[in-house]
């Protein structure tokens, strides 16, 4: 799905007050899904802010969901405390600023992946406000608070070589989170995003077997997955 400001959804572009704002965002979707595919289990996937997003949406919504999925998680950026703080403080005399750019080379080493993001009119010159930025380390701040709250099975995979958040973010999560099913994955030399890496179909494999082990019997091979 895409988040609000983000891919064709409407809004102003890559901006958010609070990430609770993309959780209502979830909620939406996912009450469509259940209305569209009543009964069947319910697995959310999110991918780098994604994951924040659904890690908060699990917090308020765990006893719909039957697996949690982070990607390269967006936990730990590869930043300075004094940078985040300033993020905070930039917030507040301008919210609307754009000041980051993360180079598209960064998120996968196939080079036909780059080309297409450098070609895309929606993603091509993605810059973050800083409201969007403060936002984002406010809700990670609540989640390294809450993490232990998350107790449903999750599956959390992050790329050794990515330079956009930290896998240290996803070894923390793993280390907190209060369930007693859980998985960390490390792909040595994996890039930002995973599912469109030189590796995705690895995967995306890792990602399918982790979700059949985990529908319930009574539901029969078919279940619903959500990707923020």
């Amino acid at each position: 799905m895409d988040l609000r400001g983000r891919g064709n959804s409407d809004g102003e572009r890559f901006y958010v007050e609070a990430f609770e704002d993309y959780v209502r965002d979830v909620e939406a979707v996912t009450a469509d899904v259940k209305l569209r595919e009543p009964g069947l289990p319910m697995f959310l996937l999110g991918h780098s802010a994604g994951g924040v997003v659904a890690c908060l949406y699990t917090l308020d919504h765990e006893a719909e969901l039957t697996g949690l999925i982070c990607e390269s998680f967006a936990h730990e950026l590869p930043a300075p405390d004094f940078a985040l703080a300033v993020f905070k403080g930039l917030s507040h005399v301008a919210p609307h600023a754009h000041i980051l750019h993360l180079p598209n080379e960064r998120f996968s080493r196939d080079p036909k992946v780059v080309e297409a993001m450098d070609n895309d009119p929606l993603i091509a010159h993605e810059t973050q406000p800083t409201q969007t930025m403060a936002a984002m380390v406010r809700a990670d701040e609540r989640l390294k608070k809450e993490f232990p709250l998350i107790t449903l099975p999750a599956l959390i995979l992050h790329g050794t070589l990515d330079k956009n958040t930290k896998p240290s973010g996803s070894q923390h999560f793993y280390d907190m989170a209060g369930s007693t099913d859980k998985t960390l994955k490390l792909y040595e030399g994996g890039f930002h995003d995973l599912l469109n890496d030189i590796d995705k179909d690895s995967v995306i494999v890792d990602i399918k077997s982790w979700i059949d082990r985990h529908i319930p019997v009574a539901a029969g091979p078919r279940a619903s997955t959500v990707r923020v």
